[in-house]
């Protein structure tokens, strides 16, 4: 029996980043949105695991043996797979791509082998990075201390969007250090949010207070940041423009999907070799794994 999971790509709507520890880990403050672009992933039973992938941007997980997929589900106990995974999103991109194909893989080992137990699925999610617990549960929520303590995110619209990435790549270790060498502001602080936000329009005024903690280090070592948010800055309609994670992926919101879709057109034309996306970023709960990819 092949099971299919969609790993939707992760928005962070915000990120505030706190000082490193003794440990070099950083506590952080993220609101967290999954977009209806996603990689897809398959798997069966199989006697011993094999991973096959095709898509866009195949090239980029790595050896079949040791990527974040099969390190997932060895650290779980999973048992044997054959996976399969169309890879859609761009790699190194803030986008939690490769963290969700792995999240998507482990939610498949639960369905298919319902006695793993669910410590072991989410152990082996947190041992992916900040982004592994979110990408397991795959809906919109507040990150807090290292990326494992997730609450309830305040009820939210859906949100017509467009993803840009530039086609630079943007290492999230690089990110840090360069954030680490930098002058701050090293707080990882929580924001009054209210219960619910109306309007993309209310999220986005909410959101321009906030900051992307991680986008001006990111943006010194690759220019092609500071550029595509420019290009996105310059479209009509647009609400508010924001990199997403440790970068490169640039996010625009609009109040329209008409807009977001004008955006993602004029954009692709202005810049062929940039990676464009018009999507909804959905904050409803229950919303992830649906829509278009």
């Amino acid at each position: 029996m092949i099971l299919a999971e969609r790993a939707q790509a992760k928005v962070n709507l915000f990120l505030h980043v706190g000082p490193p520890g003794a440990d070099g880990r950083h506590p952080l403050c993220s609101l967290v949105v999954f977009a209806n672009v996603a990689d897809r992933v398959e798997a069966e039973p199989a006697p011993c695991f094999a991973l096959t992938a095709d898509g866009p941007f195949a090239h980029d997980i790595g050896p079949s043996q040791d990527n974040l997929i099969s390190r997932a589900l060895v650290l779980a106990g999973a048992r044997p797979l054959r996976v399969h995974l169309e890879k859609n999103l761009p790699a190194a991109s803030g986008l939690g791509g490769g963290t969700a194909d792995a999240g998507a893989a482990l939610r498949l080992a639960s369905r298919l082998d319902p006695a793993l137990p669910r410590g072991q699925i989410e152990a082996a999610a947190r041992t992916l990075g900040a982004d592994g617990l979110m990408c397991l549960k795959s809906a919109p929520c507040l990150a807090e201390g290292e990326g494992e303590q997730l609450s309830s995110a305040p009820l939210m619209p859906a949100m017509p969007a467009v993803l840009i990435n530039p086609g630079v790549p943007s290492p999230t270790v690089a990110v840090y250090r360069a954030y680490d060498q930098g002058t701050g502001p090293f707080s990882a602080d929580r924001p009054g949010m209210p219960k619910a936000f109306e309007t993309v329009r209310s999220l986005a005024q909410f959101l321009s207070a906030q900051r992307n903690d991680l986008q001006a280090p990111a943006a010194r070592l690759a220019a092609e940041i500071d550029v595509t948010l420019q290009a996105v800055a310059r479209q009509k309609g647009v609400l508010l423009t924001r990199m997403s994670g440790s970068g490169a992926t640039v996010f625009g919101l609009f109040e329209t999907d008409d807009e977001a879709i004008l955006a993602a057109r004029t954009l692709a034309d202005l810049h062929p070799g940039w990676w464009v996306r018009a999507c909804r970023l959905n904050g409803e709960a229950g919303s992830a794994g649906k829509g278009g990819g």
